[in-house]
């Protein structure tokens, strides 16, 4: 989409029933079966990180079979879903609520572009959001930038950052943790099939035994600058190597500034393209926390979930 600043504003599901009930010439009338749950969305590539937004109403017991079956390589396919809603707080602009009631850097992101695109804000300008998994709102820059926008988030901060064992790290690893997701930062000397696999075993058992809503685990190779992030979604059964992690760029400059004492700032390589992350640190403890990276809005349309 090559002019993201005019889509339309997102219609109720009930608007778009309507406006396809007579299809426009040489559009194909889709008929659909009894209990056929339609579902508006708009699909955003996040560094890579492919992320639905549900700009549909649905009810909120639906959230997670709606993505489950969006997320799907036969369905919509993406790495994640989020559902867009009004803001509750008179000072945030739009609300998301992910699927497995997570917070998601990434999401957030693609929803401060999406918002700036459909109410052809060119920027840079400021936002603020409510997200599932952040008890409080966030503020996000984001600028216009062809073929998408460039956008800073500031992250929730950690609680605490623990030292933790792991075999295969080469200097070192950390959990770090915040009030509803855990990140496994590991420092490690690239990423074989071996240290993969232990990297999916720990999420998976983290997963079972931590009692939060995401679980991310980072091979970080400090060399390269290379981060390999492999998130965990519990309430979804999702387990995926993503193209990138805005949330787990953040706990490793978290972690990086831990280490250090001192304020980091840092571009991360991973496997959808490069984030950036700026960590503040005094007193003993990360102070702040900002991660950037690119949104390109890359598909619009109606998803149909039957049955």
């Amino acid at each position: 989409m090559s002019r993201p600043a005019q889509l339309r504003r997102p219609a109720h599901t009930a608007d778009r029933r309507r406006a396809h009930a007579l299809p426009a010439p040489g559009r194909p009338r889709h008929a659909m079966s009894r209990g056929t749950t339609e579902v508006d969305f708009v699909k955003l590539s996040p560094t890579c990180n492919t992320t639905l937004l549900v700009t549909s109403r649905h009810p909120v017991r639906q959230y997670r079979a709606i993505a489950e079956t969006l997320l799907r390589a036969e369905h919509v396919h993406a790495e994640q879903v989020g559902f867009i809603l009004p803001a509750q707080s008179p000072e945030a602009q739009v609300r998301l609520h992910m699927a497995g009631d997570e917070f998601c850097a990434n999401a957030t992101m693609a929803l401060a572009a999406l918002h700036a695109a459909t109410q052809g804000l060119h920027g840079p300008v400021e936002l603020r959001l409510e997200v599932s998994g952040a008890a409080d709102l966030l503020d996000c820059r984001v600028e216009r930038q062809d073929p998408g926008y460039r956008c800073q988030l500031a992250s929730p901060l950690p609680i605490r950052i623990d030292p933790y064992p792991f075999q295969g790290a080469t200097a070192g690893a950390a959990m770090v943790r915040y009030a509803d997701a855990v990140h496994l930062v590991i420092e490690c000397s690239g990423h074989d099939a071996v240290l993969r696999e232990r990297a999916e075993q720990a999420a998976t058992q983290l997963g079972n035994s931590e009692g939060v809503s995401v679980v991310g685990v980072m091979l970080y190779d400090p060399v390269r600058g290379e981060l390999a992030p492999l998130v965990n979604v519990p309430a979804l059964g999702s387990l995926v190597w993503e193209g990138s992690c805005g949330s787990g760029t953040a706990s490793l400059g978290a972690y990086l500034a831990a280490r250090a004492q001192a304020p980091v700032s840092a571009a991360v390589r991973q496997p959808g393209g490069t984030m950036h992350v700026q960590a503040d640190y005094g007193c003993g403890k990360v102070t702040g926390l900002r991660v950037a990276g690119q949104v390109a809005i890359v598909a619009e349309g109606t998803a149909f979930i039957h049955g």
